[in-house]
């Protein structure tokens, strides 16, 4: 380890939290949609606001996958 390794200490959160189990704490899910794009056709994929954790990514406490 060199000394600017040790200079910060790693930060150390007082809560657990669980990653969102739909979005994978992006906060926004795929959705896909065709388009037409210079003469051809593409998807193109906007995403969308997670519906399950409300575009947070994570739940406070640890939360099972249902």
């Amino acid at each position: 380890m060199g000394d600017d390794e040790r200079d910060g200490d790693p930060e150390v959160v007082d809560r657990v939290h669980t990653v969102c189990h739909l979005c994978g704490g992006g906060g926004v899910v795929a959705d896909p949609k065709l388009a037409v794009v210079a003469g051809q056709a593409r998807l193109i994929d906007n995403g969308r606001p997670c519906s399950h954790c409300g575009t947070v990514g994570q739940f406070p406490g640890i939360v099972p996958p249902v």
